[in-house]
């Protein structure tokens, strides 16, 4: 637990940085639309420090993939699981997601289709590496 521990937050503390980048970018978006004309102090200062949290709990997570010796499919449920909690939690902690059933129903779809296209993305490249060099050791011997 010691090393996982370690690992999480040296993954964390290496993309924490990302957090507060995206906000800027999605805050420059927002005014260059037109959709936010002013922030206010407590609205930046929130939304920096909770997307530095989110970007460190994001990045750490991934260690239960090298620490942990779980089973493949407990691993991603496992980060599945955190993930949407970190997610979930910082937004309705900004006030980026309206509230009520339905926006929490939309978001928990979106969520969960997007993490299932990333991992069979993630499963496809992962066969297709493992099948070319099964090809190469095989016209090896």
């Amino acid at each position: 637990m010691k090393k996982f521990f370690k690992e999480f937050c040296l993954r964390g503390m290496t993309a924490a940085w990302g957090g507060p980048i995206i906000l800027a970018i999605i805050y420059g978006i927002l005014g260059l639309t037109g959709v936010v004309v002013t922030l206010d102090v407590n609205q930046v200062v929130l939304g920096v420090v909770t997307s530095t949290l989110m970007a460190f709990v994001a990045a750490g997570i991934t260690a239960v993939y090298q620490v942990e010796k779980l089973p493949l499919m407990h691993a991603i449920v496992l980060n599945g699981v955190v993930l949407y909690i970190d997610y979930l939690g910082i937004y309705l902690l900004n006030g980026w997601l309206a509230d009520g059933i339905g926006p929490l129903l939309i978001f928990t779809a979106i969520f969960v289709v997007g993490y299932a296209i990333v991992w069979l993305i993630v499963a496809s490249i992962i066969k297709h590496n493992a099948n070319k060099l099964n090809q190469k050791l095989n016209t090896k011997q």
